[in-house]
Parts: structure tokens; C-alpha cells; sequence
């Protein structure tokens, strides 16, 4: 199920979320080289977020192994650098390939857009970038000690549809099922649904066991960002274009 678009215009430019977007892409292309295997694995093992170098329940020289580079294995070897404080915010900006990327922009683009209307810009800059370090808390907090470098918008991304289940629930969003349907669904069963197979599919995590069957998906990241960002909807919205999207709302339905 992937959401294509919602029928919830916005009354403004949504000149944040495409900058997100712009800086995102750029990073892919020109930190991460478009996921060639060099680039994308330097960028993934310094910039991303390391559990374990947070912690510091990670043995300092611990390789995680990060495929291959022509006839050369490449490895991600825990430190003690000081920029690993910082990898909260860097791994929100890495992704680890294609998919990945273009899925995080669809998701984005379709419910940043008027979350963004709802908080104005900088709000809506500031908690995306809350909710992605809750999310990343949220990760840590489950596998303290993984050496295995963590990165994506994915959690900052659950934030940001946790505050769109709180401000817009009943706008019906336009919903792709493979491999030929398209249909529209309420936010709240769209949000909900996802939001439950998220929980489920992080349950495992939560075994002794989780290191033989993880699937390698930091999904309690976007459980935390989700829960974070329903919560805090309502304290970063800013309450006058909140006003101004009810009213051109009602104003739609009085002339239809």
C-alpha cells in the first residue's frame, strides 16, 4: 500500500518540505554518489548512526561488514569520534539506496506538504528534525549495542504522518495497491494500518532472539517518530493558518 496523494490542498507553497526534499536528493547525489558502493558506504559508516558508538556498548574496532568494492570487502569500524553525536541529525539526510529514497520523498511530499501548512516553516523544519532524533532515541533505546550504522528520513518521515493523523484524520488519501488498484481511504485507516504493521513487524526486536531474526529495519524508529509526532501536533501547530484552512475548507463545501 503507498500513498500517492491526498485530496487536502494546501493554501501555501510548501517551501520546506521541497527544501528537505532538495537537500535530501542532493546528499544522494553528491555525499552518497547515487548509491555507488564507495560513496555509500563511507557516508552510511560516518555519517550514519551507530547504536553502539552512542552508547558505547560497541567494542572501538568492531567491523560490520558493508559489502563489497570491486575485489575489496568494505567494513564499518566502531570509534569514539566526536562527530557520532552529531549522527542523529547526519543520518536523517543518508539513505541506503533507491528505494529507499523514493519511497521516504513519496511519503514526504504527499503528508509534509500540509503538516507544513498547518505549523508554518520553521516549525515545521524544527519538528521534523525533533521527531527524527526521537525516532533515532527511540532505535537506540531498543538495540543500545548494535554496531549496524542506521540511516534515513524514515522516522523524521513518521512524525510528520503521526501529525497528520492528528490534524487532517478524515481527508481521504489516494492509495496504491499492487499490482493495479487505486483507491481513496480515510488518513486515520491509511495512517493506522501503517502505523500497525509497523508495531508488529518491530515485535521481534523486542525477543532475545532479535539478532538471528531481525529483518535489518529500524521500525522502532518509526514507531517512536509516529508516537512523537501525534503528540506533539497540536503544540507546534500554529493556530492562525490552522483558521485559514478551515475556512477555505468550509468555503469549498458552502459552493459545491
Amino acid at each position: 500500500m503507498f500513498p500517492i496523494s491526498d485530496d487536502n490542498p494546501t493554501l501555501r507553497t510548501p517551501v520546506m518540505t521541497i527544501g528537505l526534499l532538495v537537500i535530501t536528493w542532493a546528499v544522494w547525489f553528491f555525499v552518497q554518489g547515487a548509491g555507488s558502493p564507495l560513496p555509500l558506504a563511507v557516508s552510511v559508516c560516518n555519517l550514519g548512526m551507530v547504536p553502539g558508538e552512542l552508547s558505547r556498548m560497541a567494542p572501538v574496532g568492531f567491523g560490520v561488514p558493508l559489502g563489497r568494492f570491486g575485489d575489496q570487502a568494505l567494513a564499518c569500524v566502531i570509534d569514539d569520534y566526536a562527530i557520532n553525536w552529531l549522527t542523529p541529525i547526519t543520518s536523517i539526510f543518508l539513505h541506503g539506496g533507491w528505494g529507499h529514497i523514493i519511497g521516504n520523498s513519496l511519503y514526504l511530499w504527499v503528508f509534509g506538504n500540509n503538516v507544513e501548512d498547518s505549523m508554518g516553516r520553521w516549525r515545521f523544519v524544527a519538528f521534523y528534525l525533533l521527531t527524527g532524533v526521537a525516532a533515532a532515541m527511540a532505535h537506540l533505546a531498543v538495540d543500545p549495542s548494535s554496531p549496524v550504522p542506521t540511516v534515513g528520513a524514515s522516522g523524521a518521515i513518521s512524525g510528520i504522518m503521526g501529525a497528520y493523523l492528528v490534524l487532517y484524520p478524515r481527508v481521504k488519501v489516494r492509495t496504491f495497491i499492487p499490482p493495479f488498484f487505486l483507491l481513496r481511504f480515510p488518513a486515520w485507516a491509511v495512517l493506522i494500518l501503517w502505523f500497525g504493521s509497523q508495531v508488529l513487524a518491530g515485535l521481534p526486536d523486542l525477543s532475545p532472539l532479535r539478532r538471528e531474526i531481525s529483518g535489518g529495519v529500524a521500525v522502532w524508529a518509526h514507531v517512536g517518530g509516529f508516537v512523537v509526532g501525534a503528540l506533539l501536533a497540536r503544540w507546534f501547530e500554529n493556530p492562525e493558518l490552522v483558521r485559514r484552512k478551515v475556512a477555505v475548507s468550509d468555503a469549498k463545501v458552502v459552493w459545491r
